[in-house]
């Protein structure tokens, strides 16, 4: 008699992990469909939790980050991001990478979005933090990161999600949240 493991409405026939390194790993399923049909589901397990930080100075300042993505092959302006290992606490992992990026360390920090990233193949999860009561220490870049840091006003920033300029998801839903949350930063 098979005995299956269950994923909701869907029935795992075997697992087999293709690919594994310290970031993500590949798993091929065979399935029963929830129509009943035999199929197969690829799936991307990622070890870290997806960390995001709109930083905000008194004046209404905030900070992007542009880089070069390797997946998508092009140059992408996206508020300060990163991952922290799943055991960690997400707001300890906030902290550094805001700190490692853009230099900041907050007083004020406030969890505003939590966010399932391309769900239909993947199970990462994103953290989104807006901090306040900056002071600067310097940053202290990744060896994998060649960042450029630009200072604007969060109105700007908002204006640039709105135009497609930035298109990063975690960027773009932290953005527009946060315009409707605080909208007096949408003035300048």
């Amino acid at each position: 008699m098979n005995t299956y493991i269950y994923k909701g409405d869907w029935q795992i026939v075997n697992t087999t992990e293709i690919y594994g390194n310290p970031w993500i790993s590949l798993t091929h399923h065979s399935v029963i469909t929830p129509g009943g049909s035999e199929g197969i589901y690829g799936e991307v397990n990622f070890k870290n939790i997806a960390i995001g930080i709109i930083p905000l100075d008194d004046q209404g300042y905030t900070w992007r980050v542009g880089q070069f993505r390797f997946p998508i092959n092009q140059y992408s302006w996206e508020i300060p991001e990163g991952g922290g290992l799943l055991k960690d606490d997400p707001l300890s992992s906030a902290q550094r990478e805001l700190k490692e990026e853009v230099g900041y360390t907050a007083q004020v920090w406030e969890l505003f979005l939590e966010m399932d990233l391309s769900n239909s193949v993947t199970n990462e999860h994103a953290h989104v933090y807006f901090a306040e009561g900056l002071t600067f220490f310097g940053t202290d870049h990744d060896d994998t990161e060649n960042i450029t840091l630009e200072r604007l006003h969060f109105s700007e920033l908002h204006h640039q999600v709105l135009q497609g300029e930035i298109r990063d998801a975690i960027s773009v839903a932290a953005v527009l949240k946060l315009g409707l949350l605080k909208p007096y930063l949408l003035n300048k």
